[in-house]
């Protein structure tokens, strides 16, 4: 089964999320790097730190959820109107092993987008030796703000 192809709708989609996610104090102390961006997908990208991580030296779950979190807000981003700013309203993460690794790639895919409610998917990969593990899976459903005062895009 192929990817869907969307259409943005706005012409700098990617160049808005950049901007945005620049703003993103979480991020920044993730060292989080944005990888790909293409309408309903974003792909970023962090190394291990030993700040992130828990008592075994594995990342922290909280951490890992607000990486998929932001990848997969930032998906569903790239296919919203330009007044509209993003929160995730629902999310749910299927931890499948152990976050071990030297860096750790986060994918957000839009599986159906919509005026006010988007429905993602996350995927978190963990990078060690030259392979790569997926250890990590999120649904997660997002809502398009549009004029609701104190949020911006």
């Amino acid at each position: 089964m192929s990817p869907p192809e969307f259409q943005p709708q706005i012409p700098h989609f990617a160049e808005r999320v950049r901007s945005n996610f620049a703003r993103q104090g979480a991020m920044r102390t993730l060292g989080a790097r944005l990888t790909h961006i293409a309408p309903g997908a974003v792909d970023m990208e962090f190394d291990w730190a030993e700040g992130l991580t828990q008592q075994h030296g594995f990342i922290h779950a909280g951490m890992v959820s607000a990486a998929l979190d932001s990848a997969c807000g930032y998906a569903g981003y790239t296919l919203m109107p330009e007044e509209a700013a993003v929160l995730t309203v629902e999310f749910k993460i299927n931890l499948l092993a152990p976050a071990r690794g030297e860096r750790f790639r986060m994918q957000g895919r839009v599986l159906k987008p919509g005026r006010t409610i988007t429905v993602c998917e996350g995927r978190a990969y963990a990078s060690a030796n030259g392979h790569e593990k997926l250890f990590a899976t999120m649904s997660c459903t997002l809502m398009a703000l549009i004029g609701r005062e104190g949020v911006r895009d």
